[in-house]
């Protein structure tokens, strides 16, 4: 088997997750084992947009971390609409969208992410790889922190 670091996609949930007071243990343990190697992070144009606009601890935050950013290419925003268009989620949810997109074009290893309501949900996430493998794209392992702690 070949030993290969396995890629994780940060949404801007797991990097706000730091100060959270529910999701703070298992967002330090994903950050502690990405500076470790165990991971390599990345993170799109659109998250660090998100960034931005967050309070600068969680703004600087990433600086804490080896980290890659991806632009946000026309082919990621085609993609994203496709899941909307397919229902997956509503229009106002097309940054979410953005990111499962990007991190599947980019053959990311797993998304991670704290929201449960439009992209860590069992349904969602059959009905995104559903739109993913429709568009010649494989699947994409979507999970929370805590899925990766141990």
């Amino acid at each position: 088997m070949v030993n290969k670091t396995m890629s994780l996609y940060l949404d801007t949930s797991v990097v706000g997750g730091y100060f959270d007071e529910e999701f703070e243990q298992d967002t330090k343990l994903l950050f502690e084992k990405v500076k470790a190697g165990e991971y390599k992070a990345f993170v799109s144009t659109i998250v660090i947009g998100e960034l931005a606009r967050a309070p600068e601890e969680i703004r600087n935050l990433l600086n804490e971390i080896e980290h890659s950013v991806i632009k946000v290419l026309p082919e990621y925003e085609r993609l994203a609409d496709e899941y909307i268009k397919e229902k997956v989620v509503g229009e106002t949810s097309r940054d979410d969208c953005i990111h499962i997109a990007t991190a599947t074009v980019n053959n990311i290893d797993v998304l991670v992410s704290w929201n449960f309501k439009h992209i860590v949900n069992v349904k969602r996430i059959i009905s995104y790889n559903s739109v993913n493998m429709k568009n010649g794209y494989k699947c994409l392992e979507i999970r929370s922190p805590k899925d990766l702690g141990g």
